[in-house]
């Protein structure tokens, strides 16, 4: 629903901000989804117009684009139509192996709306991409891992743990290096190449003059674990 999506945007502005947080993970509430897309009563007599303006405020798909810190979807269920763009907009997809997914706008006779048409074909090709968004067909989770629609697939009772030991992992890291590595990679899917290139000189400089760096290398030349600063 929209109230939804404003609460997950401010959510998401806070933990951002928030120095202690490290990691975000997206999940559905329960054990059957992550989410299975837009309140279709919403769309009901709802205008161009309004549709037009409510673009114009700004989505939650741009919130999560906003997204300094790393963001894993934890897949648990359902996962279709706006709720398989918020987990395509995520960095990082671990699937439980009772997950389903689709995107499945054009069974209502409406296109993806929330990104599906730009970072699906980034993900699994165009025509992967055109398969699922043409047909509204919903796909298991083995056959999303294996298009490279979602990163990892596990037991269903080993989702969590798992997610989560991804999640610390990341978490371990200097937050800065991971801050600069995000944005280098995504800059991947905006840029050409030769732009992309100097995008990623100019990070590496930055993390270059860090603090971190003189920690990172330092701990790792005397065989000791790094204390991170974080600057």
């Amino acid at each position: 629903s929209m109230m939804l999506k404003a609460e997950l945007v401010r959510a998401l502005h806070d933990l951002d901000k928030h120095e202690e947080t490290r990691t975000i993970i997206l999940t559905g509430s329960g054990d059957k989804a992550f989410t299975a897309g837009a309140d279709i009563h919403e769309f009901q007599g709802r205008t161009a117009i309004e549709q037009w303006r409510m673009y114009e405020h700004g989505t939650l798909y741009d919130a999560v684009d906003r997204t300094a810190k790393p963001l894993l979807a934890m897949i648990n269920g359902y996962c279709f139509g706006g709720g398989l763009e918020l987990a395509m907009a995520c960095d990082i997809r671990i699937a439980s192996d009772r997950a389903t997914l689709g995107q499945t706008e054009i069974n209502i006779g409406i296109i993806p709306g929330g990104g599906g048409s730009q970072r699906l074909p980034r993900l699994v090709g165009i025509g992967n991409a055109l398969k699922l968004t043409l047909t509204g067909d919903r796909i298991d989770a083995a056959e999303a891992w294996r298009m490279g629609l979602v990163d990892e697939v596990v037991p269903h009772s080993r989702l969590e743990p798992r997610t989560f030991e991804i999640a610390d992992r990341i978490g371990s890291r200097s937050a800065l290096a991971v801050r600069l590595a995000k944005a280098a990679v995504r800059a991947s899917a905006r840029m050409p190449l030769n732009q992309g290139l100097r995008y990623e000189q100019t990070l590496f400089t930055l993390a270059m003059a860090s603090e971190d760096k003189e920690e990172g290398v330092g701990a790792f030349l005397a065989k000791r674990d790094p204390k991170w600063k974080d600057r």
